[in-house]
């Protein structure tokens, strides 16, 4: 199922377009479990250019850390979180992987797992428009996915790394969909 995931959206990558409202609910599964990604109410047109787009984008749950912290030219790598947490949420039963009830909490929750932004793991967020130095520091936890995972009783190593590829602080180390 992850892999109809992916290779529709690096269709829409492909052809320069972004989701920016991927979720479990915009994605539509046939009788024969063909997936088909849905909603492009949100989508946009990209071009090489960098440009400015709102961060009133994406579902709380699935919505990208540099979102969240005021980034306006943000890039795929936030389909690419929305993916990874989509892609935590079919490996673990349906139980949502960061389910904050505001962006704040939402923002402190990624930070819970991830680590709060710091110079060595995501130079960049510490420069964002939203981000503040006042913010708990959480150190980035050793092995989160697995330890996750495992709870789930998940052991197999490629949806550990695949999820670690694509949940990632820096969307500049994030995997691409293809």
């Amino acid at each position: 199922m992850m892999k109809q995931v992916l290779e529709g959206l690096a269709h829409c990558h492909a052809n320069r377009v972004f989701h920016r409202d991927l979720k479990p609910h915009n994605l539509l599964i046939d009788t024969d479990g063909n997936i088909k990604l849905a909603d492009f109410g949100l989508a946009r047109a990209f071009s090489q250019a960098r440009q400015h787009y709102t961060h009133e984008v994406v579902t709380l749950w699935y919505r990208a850390p540099e979102i969240l912290l005021g980034k306006s030219d943000y890039s795929l790598a936030v389909d690419m979180w929305s993916v990874g947490c989509i892609f935590s949420e079919m490996v673990m039963g349906g139980r949502v992987l960061l389910a904050g009830t505001s962006e704040i909490e939402q923002l402190f929750k990624i930070f819970h797992l991830l680590g709060t932004p710091t110079a060595e793991n995501w130079s960049d967020g510490t420069r964002l428009s939203d981000y503040k130095p006042v913010f708990p520091k959480w150190p980035p936890k050793e092995n989160a996915f697995q330890q996750l995972l495992e709870k789930h009783g998940i052991v197999d190593q490629q949806i550990v790394d695949l999820l670690e590829g694509m949940v990632v602080l820096d969307p500049t180390k994030r995997i691409d969909c293809r």
